[in-house]
């Protein structure tokens, strides 16, 4: 039974196959024809849409909502929707004066959005909950805090450590709350959604950040539930300071090399997930790209400790057949290795033109992310990046390509960029997965003009 598979695999006991947990997010809207806002707001939309789910896709584990905006928007942050995408947080109502949300603004089970999320998830643990493992996803107290504060964070993080760590103790026990509400509602894990980590030295997460995390995975374990950290971007650096947070599972996307990243987490006793590339598999590959890049990973990687999971919550519009596809492959291995035995993928020959770095007239800037509309540390990259234009105005050039355009993507290539979401100053890297300072960003502009 899948549910077993995940639970035990999160347990750390021996199972004879590898479990199949996809992050189907807004995707599963789009298998029912509805738009992201209407399954991030709508009760029977989003049930209806995870049934689906269930049918298609047969996972052994799987996640009721992936929206790291639920908390935010009920500690006033305003929200910017959209239809193929989660919502984006537009502001930050702790922007001006350092200042930490009192406890009585601790979301409570009636605000928000969380009555309709608490409800959907009741129903879909009676329907399906004995054979399917269920997630709830709460946002991470550091990507939470960046979301109340803005950009300023991590300038905070530098100049006034003491008052992110009030503001990160705050933040996770928001995360103690929705974990509470979450598994009273029957998840068997609690999944920590902190995509900024990746952005944070592991330096300051220790001296910051490790007592909080520890403090929201051991209320998860006191409950009774499971727990995983999720993390986006390259955190390779932070992989081992993360296995110190005490979680049952960690999970990474492409960004992280998953055979090194076991090494690590494999030393702590930690379930790894992850890492199935989003875009150029999953969204725009073939069945069997897909199906290659699933047989080649159980190939090279120990199953012991292991689930298969897109890197990150899906696109909307996955193609069906590529998620299909690598079930098969996950379930049926042998059979499928024999169906790809001659597979050579072809790398689509999209002509990009490089700008002429040597003659431009002005510094130009140009932010590679996966995508700033869905990923929170492009998101807080970009705006992070566009303090230039409110500093330098036209005298500076930005611009940004997306993982999720394929111009953009072959663009990435040819530029070489090794890490997402990264920053490059007339064509030479200058930020790589980490979010620059306000004085750092002017400053290193300011020699540039």
């Amino acid at each position: 039974m899948g549910k077993d598979l995940v639970l035990k695999t999160l347990r750390h006991d021996t199972v004879n196959e590898v479990p199949w947990v996809p992050f189907s997010g807004v995707h599963a809207g789009f298998l029912k024809g509805y738009t992201a806002r209407e399954v991030l707001t709508d009760g029977d939309k989003l049930f209806d849409s995870l049934m689906e789910v269930n049918k298609i896709y047969t996972p052994d584990g799987m996640p009721i909502i992936f929206d790291l905006q639920i908390e935010a928007e009920i500690l006033g942050c305003e929200l910017l929707w959209a239809e193929d995408n989660p919502p984006s947080v537009m502001s930050h109502p702790y922007a001006g004066e350092l200042e930490v949300p009192c406890k009585c603004k601790i979301p409570k089970a009636t605000d928000g959005r969380i009555p309709m999320v608490l409800d959907v998830m009741k129903r879909v643990k009676a329907e399906i909950g004995d054979n399917t493992a269920l997630y709830g996803l709460v946002c991470g107290p550091v990507t939470l805090a960046s979301h109340i504060r803005g950009s300023q964070f991590f300038m905070d993080i530098v100049m006034y450590p003491e008052y992110v760590k009030e503001l990160v103790g705050f933040c996770a026990e928001v995360c103690n709350a929705m974990s509470t509400y979450y598994i009273e509602a029957g998840m068997d894990i609690i999944a920590v959604v902190d995509p900024l980590i990746s952005q944070i030295s592991p330096k300051s997460i220790e001296s910051l950040f490790l007592e909080p995390f520890q403090a929201v995975f051991d209320l998860i374990k006191s409950k009774g539930a499971l727990s995983c950290f999720f993390v986006c971007g390259d955190a390779t650096p932070q992989i081992e300071v993360m296995c110190r947070t005490n979680p049952d599972g960690i999970s990474i996307d492409e960004n992280i090399n998953i055979y090194e990243a076991k090494k690590i987490t494999d030393q702590y006793n930690i379930t790894i997930g992850g890492n199935i590339p989003l875009t150029t598999t999953l969204l725009f590959g073939n069945q069997q790209d897909n199906m290659k890049f699933i047989v080649d990973m159980l190939d090279n990687i120990e199953h012991h400790n292991l689930i298969i999971s897109p890197g990150c919550d899906m696109p909307y519009n996955v193609p069906i057949d590529n998620t299909v596809a690598t079930i098969q492959a996950i379930k049926q291995t042998e059979n499928v290795r024999k169906m790809i035995e001659n597979y050579e993928a072809v790398d689509e020959d999209i002509p990009v033109d490089l700008p002429d770095y040597e003659t431009l007239t002005k510094p130009l800037i140009e932010i590679f992310t996966l995508d700033s509309a869905t990923c929170a540390a492009c998101t807080y990259m970009v705006k992070g990046i566009m303090l230039a234009e409110e500093e330098f105005g036209d005298r500076v050039e930005i611009k940004e390509y997306k993982y999720t355009n394929k111009l953009d993507i072959a663009r990435t290539k040819k530029m070489g960029v090794k890490h997402l979401p990264s920053t490059y100053i007339n064509g030479k890297l200058q930020w790589s997965s980490i979010i620059p300072s306000k004085q750092e960003l002017i400053e290193v502009v300011g020699r540039c003009l």
